[in-house]
């Protein structure tokens, strides 16, 4: 009777387990993180292991005219406050990503909307207006420079149209020069923007279209009413992605103003650039700690305040 209690007792244990769930399982969960471990490491070394050093340099002097580091906090972020160079390079950042981004994403959607039915020449113009994304950023910088000289191919066109001999210098004027780089850097990305603005337009039910039409609602209101508001999802893919690629741009002002006339054009990552030139590491450290900030501290809440706004379909 000892031996029939028994297995009573362990039969109940044994029907538990889940049909088909071997010993062979764990084993397939490891080679699983196995497969993921070299995407990790790379995540890890090239992404985490700098932004943390770099996180720590902030708050070091150092610089290439000495071998010691000094941990001083605060001081690399107050002498760059003190010289002008942190508040000015912070400004001049916000608006050219500002720009960039509204620029961007108007030219974006207004293309994908005239795009976006499938055909012959539709498909065409796709590529032609994706050309550029493939173009490389310092080639396109050194193109646009040329075009928009004082004697280049936009002046004369503009002398043709326009009454008068036009000559006006583009790049060479404050204002002028940081929203024009700013629109360079804008027309660089737009075919890609253009892109993802069509592929959401594409999933907008066509029935919801129909019915709307039914109702009376014209071309105008049917974009603004039911087009936008479930194009929501690729407006927050497109935001995001322009804002934070304009807020670490270097590329084509570089290539364009390098950061001039003056420092009219000095963003964070020009400044950066030029202060690992002096060989003011310690400097350079701070500021682009403070290029990951801005991105962190807008990227985030913009991006959760869109996700709200967006509507399933």
């Amino acid at each position: 009777m000892t031996t029939n209690k028994a297995t009573i007792a362990v039969r109940p244990l044994e029907k538990r387990r889940p049909a088909g769930r071997s010993l062979m399982y764990p084993r397939r969960r490891a080679y699983q993180y196995a497969f993921a471990l070299p995407a990790i490491c790379l995540v890890f070394v090239f992404f985490v292991l700098p932004f943390v050093a770099n996180a720590f340099f902030a708050f070091v002097r150092w610089t290439g005219y000495s071998s010691t580091l000094t941990w001083t906090g605060l001081d690399n972020f107050r002498l760059l406050d003190q010289v002008g160079l942190l508040r000015h390079a912070i400004t001049v950042t916000a608006i050219y990503a500002v720009t960039a981004m509204v620029v961007q994403n108007g030219v974006g959607l207004a293309l994908a909307t005239a795009l976006q039915r499938t055909g012959r020449v539709n498909s065409v113009f796709r590529s032609v207006f994706f050309v550029p994304v493939l173009i490389s950023p310092l080639a396109a910088g050194y193109i646009w420079a040329a075009v928009l000289d004082d004697h280049g191919p936009a002046n004369a066109f503009l002398s043709a149209v326009l009454p008068g001999d036009f000559h006006y210098a583009w790049l060479g004027h404050d204002t002028s020069a940081l929203l024009t780089v700013a629109s360079i850097d804008a027309w660089k990305l737009s075919g890609l923007v253009t892109l993802v603005y069509i592929a959401g337009l594409n999933r907008i039910p066509e029935q919801v279209l129909q019915a709307a039409t039914l109702d009376g609602a014209g071309a105008w209101r049917r974009f603004w009413s039911i087009k936008l508001p479930l194009l929501a999802p690729a407006v927050t893919f497109n935001v995001t992605v322009s804002l934070v690629g304009a807020f670490s741009a270097l590329d084509v002002v570089f290539s364009t103003t390098a950061g001039g006339p003056g420092d009219a054009t000095t963003l964070l990552n020009v400044a950066v650039y030029t202060q690992y030139g002096q060989s003011f590491f310690g400097t350079a450290s701070a500021l682009s700690f403070v290029v990951t900030l801005m991105v962190i501290l807008t990227a985030v809440p913009m991006m959760s305040w869109l996700r709200r706004r967006e509507v399933p379909m």
